[in-house]
Protein backbone atom coordinates (compact mmCIF):
# COMPACT_ATOMS: atom_id res chain seq x y z
CA UNK A 1 0.00 0.00 0.00
CA UNK A 2 1.07 3.42 -1.04
CA UNK A 3 1.94 5.50 1.66
CA UNK A 4 -0.15 8.99 2.10
CA UNK A 5 1.63 11.77 1.14
CA UNK A 6 0.63 15.56 1.52
CA UNK A 7 1.59 18.10 -0.79
CA UNK A 8 3.36 21.24 0.45
CA UNK A 9 1.20 24.50 0.42
CA UNK A 10 2.60 26.72 -2.24
CA UNK A 11 4.54 30.18 -1.26
CA UNK A 12 1.32 32.70 -1.95
CA UNK A 13 0.57 36.22 -1.86
CA UNK A 14 -2.37 37.76 -0.53
CA UNK A 15 -4.66 39.76 -2.51
CA UNK A 16 -7.99 41.34 -2.70
CA UNK A 17 -10.31 40.80 -5.63
CA UNK A 18 -13.64 41.75 -6.02
CA UNK A 19 -15.38 38.85 -8.16
CA UNK A 20 -18.82 39.02 -9.14
CA UNK A 21 -21.61 37.28 -6.69
CA UNK A 22 -22.52 34.39 -9.45
CA UNK A 23 -18.98 33.67 -10.31
CA UNK A 24 -17.82 33.07 -6.40
CA UNK A 25 -21.63 30.62 -6.00
CA UNK A 26 -19.92 28.58 -8.85
CA UNK A 27 -16.95 28.63 -7.89
CA UNK A 28 -17.87 27.64 -3.84
CA UNK A 29 -20.48 25.27 -5.31
CA UNK A 30 -17.45 23.44 -7.87
CA UNK A 31 -15.09 23.46 -4.24
CA UNK A 32 -17.90 21.66 -2.16
CA UNK A 33 -18.38 19.38 -5.27
CA UNK A 34 -15.23 18.73 -5.45
CA UNK A 35 -13.63 18.70 -1.55
CA UNK A 36 -11.32 20.83 -2.66
CA UNK A 37 -10.75 24.68 -1.14
CA UNK A 38 -11.90 27.30 -2.91
CA UNK A 39 -8.34 28.59 -3.05
CA UNK A 40 -7.04 25.64 -4.60
CA UNK A 41 -10.12 25.59 -7.40
CA UNK A 42 -9.64 29.45 -7.79
CA UNK A 43 -5.63 28.89 -8.46
CA UNK A 44 -6.70 25.72 -10.79
CA UNK A 45 -8.96 28.20 -12.70
CA UNK A 46 -6.65 30.90 -13.41
CA UNK A 47 -3.75 28.15 -14.34
CA UNK A 48 -6.08 27.09 -17.03
CA UNK A 49 -6.98 30.49 -17.96
CA UNK A 50 -3.37 31.73 -18.65
CA UNK A 51 -2.05 28.57 -19.92
CA UNK A 52 -5.14 28.81 -22.37
CA UNK A 53 -4.39 32.66 -23.39
CA UNK A 54 -5.21 33.72 -27.69
CA UNK A 55 -1.21 33.15 -28.55
CA UNK A 56 -0.96 37.18 -29.59
CA UNK A 57 -1.94 37.81 -25.24
CA UNK A 58 0.53 35.09 -24.15
CA UNK A 59 3.10 36.42 -26.00
CA UNK A 60 2.22 39.90 -24.71
CA UNK A 61 2.49 39.27 -21.74
CA UNK A 62 6.13 37.27 -22.07
CA UNK A 63 7.08 40.40 -23.80
CA UNK A 64 6.20 42.64 -20.99
CA UNK A 65 8.18 40.22 -18.38
CA UNK A 66 11.43 40.66 -20.33
CA UNK A 67 12.00 44.70 -19.37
Amino acid sequence: MESLKIPQSHAGVSKTLRIPEDIIKDIETLSEIKHTSLNQIVILLLKYALNNLDPEERKAIEDYKKK
